[in-house]
């Protein structure tokens, strides 16, 4: 993957976001952590291993996409269906062509993308915290570990914590030997974040192409949505 590329696309991102709601000057690391947290929390419902009390723990890798123009129905004129069911009249069937009828555009990996919006979070906080300024993300090595299921999500969680403590414990009345060291403890355990991360992406089978291309989708998508007022 081109990390910096990405950590440069977020930023460009993460910019647009603050400039347009009005963000300037504001703490946003405890929102974006969270956020981090709950998009992780929600990759683990796609995946649903952990669920040991359900006969259905299969991952959710494939959902059919709705087409927007005849809304899933397979028929631009699906407005007037609800006329015909109160006898206001004819109902004329005009078949979809985006979706010759059928009503779905597709597939996509639920699971994948809640992964990728994980990704987004540990750029912007990345960015937030000047990882990008302070070392080459070209030569960051990600190891993957023997790691399963609950425990590379859990693992994860865990590192995620201890970055936030780590940044609620910093103070201005640090010495600057103290706050030297202390950088060095923030970055380690962002390097952490993306190591168990890696991880859980191997596990969950993925390779690092299949992510770039849909953090790259998802990228445009958030900007789109930016463009909407979102």
């Amino acid at each position: 993957m081109n990390l910096e590329k990405m950590f440069e696309m977020q930023k460009e991102l993460d910019e647009r976001i603050i400039r347009e709601k009005g963000l300037e000057g504001q703490d946003l690391l405890p929102g974006l952590i969270l956020a981090l947290q709950v998009e992780l929390a929600e990759c683990a419902n796609e995946w649903r291993g952990f669920k040991f009390w359900s006969n259905d723990q299969q991952p959710r890798t494939e959902r059919l996409i709705k087409c927007s123009p005849c809304n899933g129905t397979g028929d631009l004129n699906y407005e007037r269906v609800a006329e015909d069911a109160e006898c206001y009249g004819d109902h004329e069937f005009i078949k979809c062509e985006d979706c010759n009828g059928e009503g779905t555009e597709g597939t996509k990996n639920p699971l994948l993308e809640e992964y990728v919006d994980c990704l987004h979070f540990i750029l912007s906080i990345g960015n937030q915290i000047g990882y990008l300024d302070a070392n080459d993300v070209t030569d960051m090595q990600f190891i993957v570990a023997e790691n399963r299921g609950v425990s590379a999500f859990g693992d994860l969680f865990n590192s995620i914590s201890s970055l936030s403590g780590e940044l609620r414990d910093e103070s201005i009345y640090l010495s600057s030997h103290d706050k030297y060291f202390k950088r060095q403890f923030i970055e380690r355990h962002y390097q952490e974040i993306f190591l168990r991360f890696n991880t859980l992406g191997d596990y969950l089978g993925f390779t690092p192409e299949q992510i770039e291309a849909a953090y790259m989708e998802k990228n445009e998508i958030n900007h789109k949505r930016q463009q909407e007022g979102y």
